[in-house]
């Protein structure tokens, strides 16, 4: 795998050095709290207005948008999967990662930046979540050679740190 992955404390919406972001996103696409909310608030209102027409997405789904406000050239929508209610979990927040890596290939963007999607609102453990993220990235990137970097931007130090350390270890397994 010849792209970079980088796991930081941070705020999604400023990546101004990254191509792509993601959105957890909500089923209508639509301005919602945590990270949905803090990217449509900083893209403006016509990022509300691009998603309408795709909407409602599915658990495991990704769509992308121009970022409008935003310092990157689009966002990739996805909807992850509800912690104990969307089954399979794993499967579906698998998904998310894979379809968005595939969705920014083929529109030729080389960077992306990722939440932690799933780990707020919709309850997904922080560790297993990150464990889903990073092995699915991992395994999806050799089918993404125009992708060269992937970022992981955490909230908080603690999610960082925990993001770093399981990337670490899957490294050591590899």
């Amino acid at each position: 795998m010849s792209a970079r992955l980088e796991c930081q404390q941070g705020d999604i919406a400023n990546q101004p050095d990254i191509d792509v972001v993601v959105n957890a996103a909500n089923a209508q696409l639509r301005t919602g709290g945590g990270v949905a909310g803090a990217l449509h608030r900083a893209a403006g209102p016509e990022l509300e207005r691009a998603c309408r027409p795709l909407a409602p997405i599915a658990p495991g789904q990704a769509v992308i948008t121009e970022a409008f406000g935003l310092p990157n050239r689009h966002v990739i929508h996805c909807l992850g999967p509800v912690y104990g209610h969307d089954r399979p979990e794993a499967e579906l927040l698998a998904d998310c990662y894979r379809n968005a890596l595939e969705l920014a290939e083929r529109h030729g963007l080389a960077s992306i930046a990722f939440p932690a999607l799933s780990a707020g609102a919709f309850g997904y453990p922080l560790a297993e979540a990150a464990r889903v993220a990073l092995t699915t990235v991992q395994e999806t990137l050799p089918r993404c050679p125009g992708i060269e970097r992937v970022r992981f931007v955490l909230f908080d130090a603690g999610s960082a740190t925990l993001f770093q350390d399981t990337l670490e270890s899957l490294d050591q397994t590899l």
